[in-house]
């Protein structure tokens, strides 16, 4: 995604203050990308009751977003080297904030999913350029001061995202509702697209590579035969359509390898770099980062739905809740990467699988024993060794992944990991309406909600835990020692965006 650029080294570039005011500019427009994400997961109840929509739209409102993400992705880097890493910035945010805007003033569910739609196509083309430019704008000896920043950045919205989400939807501003979650990026997006037009300066890839729209066709239509009947199927009664079009997807997934293997001998320049699938550590990292991104996507969504539906609590007790996990994430995360993995390696991301393991089945045992009387404090210890199991995984995952990749295919490596894992997101989300909504009745009296959504919320769990045993294993093809990478795979940069999804999953 990144290249090297003379411009980024020399001395006028060095001395130009206003790269610091283009850096807050594209700080603050993944902040507000990675607060969306969050904010939205806890204000889902709030949805369902005030606009009537259904589970499965309620599904595709966030699935929806982490489909048009990670589909356009590595599309959109493309772009961004091709015409211009500030262009493909400038013409992201602006989409993203007036998408914004129609999920903020959406007349019903499904203008709120096409909305939602809209903007995760629009970060995908606005994401993408923010380490681009941070990369073309900044001489070497200065990116290790930015990147910290930006990871400080990816912190803050994990925690604050859900916090904000709920006070917006508590408070009912001017008898919004949850429709603040949304409208709040409108100041801030025209603010950063007046800014940036001004501070940013262009750059471009020396050389990039050519836009592979039939491989983001392929990707796309893939996953929507896929997701679609997932969410559909249990309102529809599981009809036989479904089943189809579930098997033609792996059709169409076959036929997606077969042209980008075609397309790489033909250009050199297809969507995914079949050859990084023959490095084993790379190949089992995209399996760990699929997997996990599927067990996140069920987690996240039947935790809030738990809390808000099944317990009855508001939007701020809920976002309170999940304070220990943030913070138990962070926590684990820091010491990992700087103290346990450089002496353990791999056993120190196995030990995470295993340790958030033991959360969920601890946290499946609470909700049992304490039932509707459950308390927040109560839930602290679960999500705190949830969090510390989390920590240890999402912090050096990335890096064991890219370890052994070659400098040459590093950007391509970095671009497939981010895609994978909101692939993964939006399957699991999908398969939502499987292992949660299949064991709730579809006509429950007010007494029956809550004694069925906590046990479909244990029903779940059960899966996720599952999930991570599988997880578990999987990491055993990864290096022993992740931190010794091959000669310049993956500068710090290109793995730094990956972090900003892993700050998504934590809220």
């Amino acid at each position: 995604m990144s290249s090297t650029e003379t411009l980024a080294d020399s001395p006028a570039r060095t001395a130009d203050r206003r790269r610091w005011f283009a850096l807050a500019i594209v700080m603050t427009a993944a902040f507000m990308d990675l607060v969306d994400v969050t904010i939205v997961n806890i204000a889902i109840p709030s949805i369902q009751r005030d606009a009537g929509a259904s589970f499965s739209q309620i599904q595709w409102i966030t699935a929806g977003y982490a489909l048009a993400f990670a589909a356009g992705l590595i599309t959109g880097g493309r772009l961004g080297d091709i015409h211009g890493r500030k262009r493909l910035f400038l013409l992201g945010i602006g989409g993203f904030t007036v998408a914004s805007a129609l999920c903020g003033f959406a007349a019903n569910p499904e203008m709120l999913v096409a909305a939602r739609l809209l903007q995760g196509a629009m970060a995908a083309m606005m994401v993408p350029q923010v380490l681009s430019i941070v990369h073309a704008t900044f001489p070497a000896h200065e990116r290790g001061k930015v990147f910290g920043l930006f990871g400080a950045i990816v912190g803050l919205g994990a925690v604050s995202g859900p916090l904000l989400g709920a006070l917006l939807t508590e408070w009912n501003l001017f008898g919004l509702e949850w429709r603040p979650i949304f409208l709040i990026n409108l100041p801030v997006g025209v603010l950063a697209l007046v800014l940036g037009n001004r501070f940013i300066s262009e750059s471009r890839a020396p050389r990039a590579l050519k836009l592979d729209l039939v491989g983001v066709t392929l990707v796309t239509l893939g996953l929507l035969m896929l997701l679609y009947p997932l969410t559909r199927g249990r309102e529809l009664g599981w009809p036989l359509w479904g089943y189809v079009s579930m098997a033609g997807a792996l059709v169409v997934f076959a036929a997606l390898v077969a042209y980008e293997r075609s397309k790489a001998a033909r250009d050199g320049s297809p969507l995914i770099e079949l050859s990084l699938f023959r490095v084993k550590s790379f190949a089992a990292g995209i399996a760990v980062q699929t997997v996990f991104g599927v067990a996140m996507g069920v987690f996240f969504l039947v935790w809030t739905l738990y809390m808000q539906v099944g317990l009855g609590w508001s939007p701020l007790r809920a976002g309170l809740t999940g304070v220990p996990f943030s913070i138990a994430v962070s926590t684990a995360a820091g010491m990992s990467v700087q103290k346990l993995v450089p002496r353990f390696g791999r056993k120190v991301l196995q030990a995470g699988a295993l340790v958030m393991a033991a959360g969920v089945l601890l946290y499946i045992w609470e909700s049992e024993w304490y039932g509707l009387h459950i308390a927040p404090w109560q839930m602290a210890l679960p999500l705190v060794v949830m969090g510390v199991g989390m920590g240890l995984i999402v912090a050096p995952l990335t890096d064991a992944v890219l370890s052994e990749v070659p400098r040459e295919h590093a950007g391509s490596a970095s671009g497939l990991i981010n895609t994978v894992q909101q692939m993964g997101n939006a399957l699991g989300l999908g398969l939502v309406s499987v292992v949660f909504f299949g064991v709730i009745g579809d006509r429950l009296t007010p007494a029956e909600v809550g004694p069925a959504f906590v046990n479909a919320f244990q029903h779940a769990l059960v899966w996720v835990a599952a999930v991570l045993g599988v997880i578990f294993v999987l990491m055993s093809a990864l290096p022993e020692r992740p931190g010794r990478q091959a000669e310049g795979a993956g500068e710090p940069g290109e793995r730094a965006v990956v972090a900003e999804r892993a700050g998504e999953l934590v809220g």
